[in-house]
């Protein structure tokens, strides 16, 4: 009898081991990258004082985070401390360099402890030069074992919301996914830039104060956009931590009340809603306390009466924009249809957080799209209001008119005069189109150019080789191709880090550019792999010449901040003339005969020989 005791206290320890132990997360060769909320573990601390140590030895105290799929781990305005852990395996054939990313860049502060012993921080609240990785989310290197299971500890903690999306990347896949992110958000913040500067020409233009505000609520949405996704610690503010850390709430604290000014400025609130007037005066009053507010009281309460003023708004919003649409005011409709679009893009942004929507492009990026279109829609609704209210004058004039046939010829000058001011407004207004057309033809050359080099990209590079080979065909002329490839580059990117590697980057670019006549297209296609087009050939004799001058000006040594390097290079060269080859085909052929030229031992060129 006494047996039976001690058995089933054993029993209910297994069972509480079991409910408490999740696989370990497996990499199979071929993964790239692999979310991690389901295999994490949790553990509160709630004094925040433990230590790694301390969480060791309560292992047992640890419980699953009962999540799946892409959601992020979610403990709100929390006091506490977090600690998470995983263990990750990989079969031999796997890369046992890996990337874990924390995808959420307005944490207060992550450590990480690695499996090999390694302590790393960041945080909002420290210098982006701290960072293991400079990227715009916590990114840190991890490492894994040879043999066996490698264990990872993580501690956040937060003023803010405490909302932790974790996944390992592939190192090539990760930085491949990051330059798409950045330049989707560059597109976004473009579009925000080319906005705030044409309606601050017409504020400058019409003195309407409507346009003011306008450009300063687009502006407050830029900066909290800026902290929320991390690129103002990365670019504009990574020395300032301090003001880092609160440019989120103030950022969208001053949105929410430059919001409530344009909204009652824009709808008339005081003469066509008279009983929200003094709500979104209200309101506005809470923003503005809100944007103060972490200067004086806790953040965690700042950020939490921001958001509540801020849903609160965003209904009361809405409403305004029924009531004035209902009573016909000029630009009423499009206002609603801009403040349901950015609603919607929010609500669809918390339904992917909470894995209940698949994650794609729209619905990770369903916040800044919403915006992008409130405020391009908002842009509209200015222009929509200012014809409408000019549609009511001429109609007040036509009266006036009717009424008083004593008094044509006085109205005749004053026509003549409003007529001679709307011209020369509509010529400003052509001016600052025109400027903004010039805005965007910049904004399409960047689309075109390598941000690290200068170089053309892969985009221009096919349009280049498609415009080449159309030529070549009309005039019987010959079209080469020459890829380029850095031997050795790795060891040196690895070793010496990539701001040696980058420099590297550029150097051979400006070589390859010296090189080349001006006709000539360089282009980088990614990581130490270039392309030239060259059009109006004699002879495949011409390409093969210029392949020798440039292994020869790229293989000449080079220092690097001091830093003696020599670096080859590996050329293949592919000829076109006439025939249906694609420029598909084209690049492919080149490439093998890179391949070629690899084999051949490196720092020199083949031609592709069909």
């Amino acid at each position: 009898m006494p047996r039976i005791p001690a058995l089933l206290f054993l029993l209910c320890c297994w069972a509480c081991h079991v409910g408490t132990t999740l696989a370990a997360v497996r990499l199979a060769p071929g993964a790239t990258s692999h979310a991690l909320a389901a295999e994490v573990f949790v553990l509160e601390d709630p004094g925040g004082r433990w230590s790694l140590a301390d969480v060791q030895g309560r292992g047992a105290e640890f419980q699953p985070s009962g999540l799946a799929g892409d959601a992020a781990i979610n403990f709100g305005y929390s006091a506490s401390a977090w600690w998470l852990r995983f263990e990750v395996e990989a079969s031999p054939a796997v890369s046992r360099n890996w990337m874990l990313e924390v995808a959420f860049p307005t944490l207060d502060r992550v450590d990480y402890f690695g499996p090999g012993g390694e302590h790393l921080s960041a945080g909002d609240q420290l210098l982006f030069a701290a960072r293991p990785v400079p990227h715009r989310n916590f990114v840190f290197p991890l490492r894994l074992g040879e043999a066996g299971a490698s264990t990872v500890w993580l501690r956040v903690a937060s003023e803010g919301t405490l909302t932790v999306p974790l996944r390992l990347w592939q190192t090539e896949a990760f930085w491949q996914e990051s330059h798409a992110s950045y330049a989707v958000l560059s597109v976004y913040f473009g579009m925000l830039l080319a906005l705030v500067l044409y309606n601050l020409l017409l504020w400058f233009s019409l003195r309407d104060h409507n346009y003011l505000t306008y450009v300063l609520f687009a502006g407050s949405m830029a900066v909290g956009q800026l902290s929320f996704n991390g690129l103002g610690t990365e670019f504009l503010w990574p020395a300032w931590p301090a003001w880092g850390n609160l440019a989120f709430t103030s950022g969208f604290a001053a949105t929410g009340l430059f919001g409530a000014m344009f909204t009652r400025g824009f709808l008339e609130t005081r003469r066509n809603a008279p009983r929200l007037d003094g709500a979104v005066i209200g309101l506005a009053a809470l923003f503005a306390l809100c944007m103060v507010a972490p200067l004086a009281a806790p953040y965690r309460l700042a950020a939490i009466l921001t958001s509540l003023t801020g849903v609160t708004f965003s209904m009361v919003a809405v409403i305004a924009g029924l009531r004035c649409w209902r009573k016909g005011q000029p630009g009423a409709r499009i206002f609603l249809l801009a403040w349901t679009l950015l609603l919607l893009g929010v609500a669809v942004a918390g339904l992917r957080n909470m894995n209940l929507l698949p994650t794609s492009f729209f619905s990770f990026y369903a916040m800044q799209i919403g915006s992008a279109l409130e405020m391009l829609l908002l842009s509209f609704a200015l222009a929509d209001r200012i014809n409408g209210l000019r549609r009511e004058k001429d109609a007040a004039q036509g009266e006036a008119i009717a009424v008083k046939q004593q008094l044509v010829g006085a109205l005749q000058r004053s026509e003549a005069s409003l007529e001679r001011r709307v011209a020369e407004r509509t010529e400003e207004l052509e001016a600052a189109n025109a400027r903004l057309r010039e805005n965007e033809r910049q904004l399409q050359a960047l689309a075109h150019t390598d941000i690290l080099t200068g170089l053309a990209n892969r985009l221009l590079l096919e349009a280049r080789l498609v415009q080449s080979m159309q030529h070549a065909r009309r005039t019987h002329g010959q079209v080469a191709v020459l890829l380029v490839d850095l031997d050795h580059f790795k060891p040196i990117n690895d070793g010496y880090g990539h701001a040696i590697g980058d420099e590297v980057l550029r150097g051979m670019a400006d070589r390859l550019r010296a090189t080349v006549r001006e006709v000539d297209t360089v282009a980088r296609l990614g990581g130490d792999e270039f392309a030239i087009v060259l059009t109006g050939l004699g002879s495949g004799a011409d390409a093969e010449r210029l392949a020798e001058k440039v292994v020869a000006s790229l293989g000449e040594p080079m220092r690097v901040l001091g830093l003696p390097l020599e670096i080859g290079v590996s050329i293949g060269i592919a000829l076109f003339s006439s025939g249906d080859l694609s420029p598909a085909e084209l690049m492919r052929r080149a490439e093998q005969a890179m391949y070629a030229a690899k084999d051949a031992g490196r720092k020199c060129y083949r031609v592709f020989a069909g």
